[in-house]
């Protein structure tokens, strides 16, 4: 198969948010890392580090026709699985903070549910479209669907780590449905899991007070809501154009976690709403180019996993903003290719490579337009949503 070469539209700004990623990550830290470690290059000498990992990644990703891989996509998904057991095994499993998401390797630390993510939905992506038309049978299809996505997201619960198993639940919800899901199978799994999430959150007194913190922040802005409380007046302090870069004042011990979870509050403090804009503005568009890539695969496989790796990235960063910005409760989930690197880093620049692969030619073709739901899952007609033939390269 001919192929073409890297797209430039996400490949250039994948580079762009690296970069930035890389100022931003020293703005935010350098303080921290003289006051914590006596070298104010600490954390952003070990985030470059994580950033050259994820570029060799991303660029081996790019090369191959990422179909050669389906053989692999239920292994991917036991390994995925056993990674989050491991988090629990004494002496492998590093807690921090009340919870237990890491595994210890030497030095380094990696944090299984981000490989669980692009794991599971490389799995779903081969599984559906095996399933075809036969995914809008209860029994044969869509359960089966439903207990492998379950399995990992009880895992991901028991860690616990709300965030990314609600955005997990999101994407996979999303491909079933493309993938020809019933409406009706969907709305009542969501009901069923709307208890365990409602006992998750009000059963456990911190998250409860994160919710009441959320609803009302001035309230309890000295005790649980203090970290969005500064992230807030962060924002507020930036205005339309921002401190200057560099010139913020909550990374000087007001704002927690001013390099990871809130550096999107930094961002909007030193660069203000306009900066602000512009970022969420490259997100937009890697949503944008990664349906268009979608829209133009000619198997659903390739087109079901192009959404997936799309909205993992792009949700989570929309989340990550939206806590931020005081519009969601905090769930504690990094902003991609921004925020201090790792795990996070390395998973977001791998999916953006299997992006770039399926665009390069891995299964995109020459746009047309689709069936709503058609009868071959295989040669692409099995998506729900009728693909626009717009986003041509």
């Amino acid at each position: 198969m001919s192929r073409r070469g890297i797209d430039p539209v996400i490949f250039s700004c994948a580079l762009g948010l690296m970069a930035f990623g890389i100022v931003m990550v020293y703005s935010t830290s350098h303080i921290l890392a003289l006051d914590r470690y006596g070298d104010q290059y600490h954390f952003v000498k070990r985030h470059i580090m994580w950033v050259g990992i994820g570029v060799v990644s991303m660029l081996l990703a790019a090369r191959v026709d990422i179909r050669s891989f389906r053989p692999l996509a239920f292994p991917v998904f036991v390994l995925s699985a056993v990674g989050l057991l491991m988090v629990f095994i004494p002496g492998i499993g590093r807690e921090a903070g009340g919870a237990r998401r890491w595994i210890s390797l030497g030095p380094m630390s990696v944090q299984p549910a981000e490989f669980a993510k692009f794991g599971l939905a490389f799995f779903l992506a081969h599984f559906l479209s095996v399933k075809g038309e036969r995914l809008k049978d209860f029994k044969y299809g869509f359960l089966p669907s439903a207990m492998f996505t379950g399995l990992v997201l009880v895992l991901v619960l028991a860690q616990p780590d709300l965030g990314t198993a609600i955005l997990i639940a999101a994407v996979a919800g999303m491909m079933l449905f493309l993938a020809g899901a019933r409406w009706l199978h969907l709305v009542g799994c969501a009901l069923l899991a709307s208890p365990v999430l409602y006992w998750m959150i009000f059963a456990v007194p911190w998250r409860k007070q994160r919710i009441l913190a959320f609803l009302d922040p001035l309230n309890s802005a000295q005790d649980t809501g203090y970290q969005l409380f500064q992230s807030l007046i962060g924002m507020a302090r930036g205005g339309i154009t921002g401190m200057g870069l560099g010139e913020g004042k909550q990374k000087l011990f007001y704002l927690p976690e001013a390099h990871t979870d809130f550096i999107y509050s930094v961002v909007g403090e030193e660069l203000g709403l306009l900066g602000g804009l512009a970022v969420a503005a490259v997100f937009a568009v890697i949503l944008y180019r990664g349906l268009s890539v979608a829209s133009r695969c000619k198997d659903s496989f390739s087109a079901l996993l192009a959404v997936g790796v799309t909205l993992l990235i792009t949700l989570q960063s929309l989340i990550n903003m939206s806590v931020a910005s005081g519009l969601v409760p905090t769930t504690g989930v990094p902003l991609p290719l921004i925020s201090l690197g790792g795990s996070s880093l390395v998973m977001s620049l791998t999916a953006l490579g299997v992006l770039l692969s399926i665009a390069s030619g891995s299964g995109a073709g020459i746009p047309k337009r689709r069936n709503s739901v058609g009868a071959n899952s295989e040669n692409g007609q099995g998506l729900r949503v009728a693909w626009s033939s717009g986003g041509g390269r």
